[in-house]
């Protein structure tokens, strides 16, 4: 079963649950998941990659967003987000720990042959593809940083 199906199935299951929270998070899923299926170009289809760029999008923007209503008092609609990222995590491939992280980036390092900060575009473009859907962009990037300026 495919991402696209299991949020489907999951949709049926939080709306006889009454879950709330749930079902806004994975209703918010299968729009994005529909307007990926129906872009131009997409054939109808989704693969697993896609879906989990997808997810991990969501993930960051209901982050950022929960971070402004912080910001601006707004513990309840703060806590809606945070609620909501759980739910959507639950979808994505386990992620590497920060000292993953590090041994996967210095063996990318190692393999593409860098050794400053000159060389971060070839290890960034290396590591981008080889750590998609397991670690975010942002903390891919800082730990090339962090481990060319060594």
């Amino acid at each position: 079963m495919n991402l696209f199906d299991k949020v489907s199935e999951d949709i049926k299951d939080a709306m006889r649950a009454k879950d709330k929270i749930r079902l806004e998070a994975l209703r918010g899923v299968k729009k994005e998941f529909l307007e990926a299926k129906t872009a131009k170009g997409a054939n109808d289809e989704l693969s697993d990659e896609a879906a989990t760029l997808i997810l991990q999008k969501m993930v960051k923007q209901r982050k950022d967003s929960a971070e402004i209503y912080k910001n601006q008092g707004r513990e309840d609609l703060a806590g809606d987000e945070l609620a909501q990222i759980a739910v959507i995590e639950a979808y994505l491939p386990k992620q590497l720990s920060q000292e993953e992280l590090d041994v996967r980036i210095t063996e990318i390092i190692a393999q593409v042959g860098a050794s400053s900060p000159a060389d971060m575009g070839k290890v960034m473009g290396v590591a981008t593809k080889a750590l998609a859907g397991i670690a975010a962009g942002k903390a891919i990037s800082e730990t090339v940083k962090k481990l060319l300026n060594k």
